[in-house]
């Protein structure tokens, strides 16, 4: 049991480390992926087409946490199982709903093979979390970590999906031309997609209340919280009449 354990926090502290090297690293530079990839880099780069790359990075995340359930001799208490399948599910969408309708632009296939090596090792981190270390009480079901937890986590869900569907419908298939999102939360900030993935996560790292969890959010909020950033002064620079009050990530104030 200490064994399992020490894998866990080894693999936090990690995740944590590599958040903290995201957050650094993306300061000035933007990830190159989507708008920020540069015209004559994608000469020199192997691109991979969204939808396989999508699919191909995010599918780990949901495979392996589910393969850990399935064939583990100690499948956890119900409490583990529901909320691994909660971290499944979002994964399950990101993977054969998101990556099927996504209009988004090839990924430099370095991206894509990195994304994939990360979310293999979450994916097991989190699946080994909940199969093997994380305990709950007959009661947890009422525990207010739990049920605040999963109401910020479907409220973060629910904020990704619309804001995910609104940049799909800003452009007709083919067409490269960018836009102003509008409606849902992009009428308070330029990153609303990935607030609402922070906000999912951080519900979920409340549910569980595992230290996993809370890397993995602490990870997403350095991962994509520069993203925003870089995203809002794309949109400030490409655009005129953007929306001056609009903020990068946190509606009103930042």
């Amino acid at each position: 049991m200490q064994c399992t354990q020490d894998l866990d926090l080894y693999l936090s502290s990690a995740i944590c480390l590599l958040g903290v090297i995201m957050l650094v690293s993306q300061k000035f530079t933007p990830a190159t992926y989507g708008k920020h990839v540069d015209v004559l880099k994608k000469q020199t780069y192997i691109m991979v087409p969204a939808k396989c790359g999508w699919f191909l990075q995010e599918l780990p995340s949901f495979l392996v946490p589910f393969l850990l359930v399935i064939y583990s001799p100690l499948p956890g208490s119900p409490g583990c199982r529901l909320l691994l399948l909660t971290f499944c599910a979002h994964y399950f969408h990101r993977t054969f709903i998101y990556s099927l309708f996504t209009r988004g632009r090839p990924a430099p296939l370095h991206i894509v093979i990195s994304a994939v090596i990360f979310c293999s090792c979450n994916g097991f981190l989190q699946g080994h979390c909940m199969v093997y270390n994380a305990k709950y009480s007959d009661g947890w079901y009422k525990d207010i970590s739990f049920l605040s937890g999963m109401i910020v986590f479907l409220i973060g869900m629910a904020i990704n999906i619309h804001s995910d569907h609104i940049l799909r419908n800003l452009r007709q298939p083919g067409e490269e031309t960018y836009k102003i999102p509008q409606g849902g939360f992009f009428n308070y900030v330029s990153g609303a997609n990935f607030l609402g993935e922070i906000v999912e996560w951080f519900g979920y790292a409340i549910a569980t209340w595992t230290m996993p969890a809370f890397s993995f959010a602490f990870f997403t909020l350095c991962s994509i919280g520069p993203r925003a950033y870089h995203h809002h002064k794309f949109y400030l620079k490409k655009f005129t009449d953007y929306p001056k009050s609009r903020k990068v990530l946190i509606p009103f104030i930042f």
